[in-house]
C-alpha cells in the first residue's frame, strides 16, 4: 500500500501521534518513515538583533540555534517511531516555509503518504493565513493523513 511516508514534526501533541500513526502504518505495510521537521529563517529584524546581542549559542547565529533545536526534535520523533514498532525510518531538517517544504520535500523524496498533526506548535501566521496542515492539503496530489 505505502512504501515511503512523509511525517511533519514539530514537536507539538499533534505531530506526537503522527508519528504514532505513521509507524503502525509502517508496521503494517512494512514503509520506511520519513520525519521531517521544518525550521524558519528569521527575520531581517531578528538579524540585526542578533548582531547586537550576540549569538544564541556559543560560536552560532540564531538559524544555528533553530537548525539545532530542529535536529533534536527530529531524530526524538525518530526514535519515538523506531520505540512503536518502526523499521525503517530517517530524520531530516529544513528551513523553510513550513507548507510549502513539506510538500516540496515529499515529491523530491517519492513519498506516497504525507501524515501531519491537525495542530501544531503554530503562530500568529497561522491564525491568519489558515494551519499548516490545511496549506498542505491544497498544496500537494499526495494523499495527506491528518491526524
Amino acid at each position: 500500500m505505502f512504501k515511503r511516508i512523509l511525517v511533519a514534526y514539530d514537536g507539538s501533541n499533534g505531530a506526537w501521534e503522527a508519528i504514532g500513526k505513521a509507524a503502525e502504518l509502517a508496521k503494517i505495510t512494512g514503509a520506511e518513515i520519513l520525519v521531517l521537521t521544518v525550521y524558519r529563517h528569521h527575520s531581517m529584524l531578528e538579524a540585526s538583533l542578533s548582531m547586537v546581542r550576540g549569538s544564541d549559542r556559543e560560536g552560532g547565529s540564531l538559524d544555528d540555534t533553530m537548525r539545532a533545536v530542529a535536529r533534536e526534535a527530529a531524530e526524538e520523533a525518530k526514535a519515538k517511531a523506531r520505540e512503536l514498532g518502526a523499521e525503517k525510518v530517517q530524520a531530516f531538517i529544513k528551513g523553510g516555509n513550513y507548507a510549502r517544504t513539506i510538500v516540496s520535500f515529499a515529491r523530491e523524496k517519492g513519498c506516497d503518504l504525507i501524515v501531519v498533526g491537525s495542530r501544531g506548535l503554530g503562530s500568529s501566521e497561522g491564525y491568519m493565513l489558515g494551519s499548516v496542515s490545511h496549506k498542505v492539503t491544497s498544496l500537494t496530489d499526495t494523499p495527506v493523513l491528518v491526524v
